[in-house]
């Protein structure tokens, strides 16, 4: 089996063959320019950005500084945004969603590594994808980790390490992220308010 297919199914991989290394080294470099760019040159960074992404849908947009492993196993959907700071571990392959929000810091890691250290010494690593269904907002400082969906219109709170899937339609928080309540009546009235006398 090669590494690549074994870098979304879980199954333990060294990265360090099949054009893996160059494919990585790629990556950073096209980010690099990226985070160089000025904030005045938006059509530059849109375009960068395409190049960046293995694909990104219309109103795409991403604050400098970006990090990503590859860049190229991250798919995003249209009317996307992502405040400062987005790191992208993008060993398995990233799936966001349309008019999905990112607040600064946020953090999708599809890597990990084993807990038993004499595998763990082998330099060893695991895969899982990361899906992000549409109309999500992750909180800043959200982290999440391999293997998790994060259902439709659900919204995880600042500073959330998010170590299982979220359904859809819920407000979910905390370390570890669970669900705090389902979105409701309630968060469509938060913001209206009345005529003043």
């Amino acid at each position: 089996m090669s590494t690549r297919i074994k870098m979304n199914i879980g199954e333990l991989y060294t990265d360090m063959g099949e054009g893996l290394p160059e494919e990585r080294r790629a990556g950073k470099e096209r980010v690099y320019d990226y985070n160089l760019t000025r904030p005045s040159e938006e059509e530059t960074r849109q375009r960068m950005l395409k190049d960046i992404m293995g694909s990104l849908g219309e109103n795409g947009w991403v604050e400098p500084p970006l990090r990503v492993a590859y860049g190229t196993h991250t798919h995003i959907g249209k009317n996307f945004y992502a405040n400062f700071n987005l790191t992208l571990v993008d060993d398995a392959t990233v799936t966001i969603g349309d008019n999905v929000m990112f607040a600064p810091n946020v953090t999708l890691a599809t890597a990990g590594h084993p807990i038993d250290p004499d595998i763990r010494i082998t330099g060893q690593q695991f895969s899982q994808p990361i899906v992000i269904e549409d109309n999500v907002w992750l909180g800043a400082g959200v982290i999440v980790n391999p293997g998790v969906t994060i259902g439709r219109n659900s919204v995880i709170g600042a500073g959330s390490v998010v170590t299982k899937s979220i359904p859809a339609n819920v407000v979910a928080a905390g370390v570890p992220c669970r669900v705090m309540r389902a979105i409701g009546p309630q968060d469509r009235h938060a913001f209206v308010t009345s005529e003043r006398d």
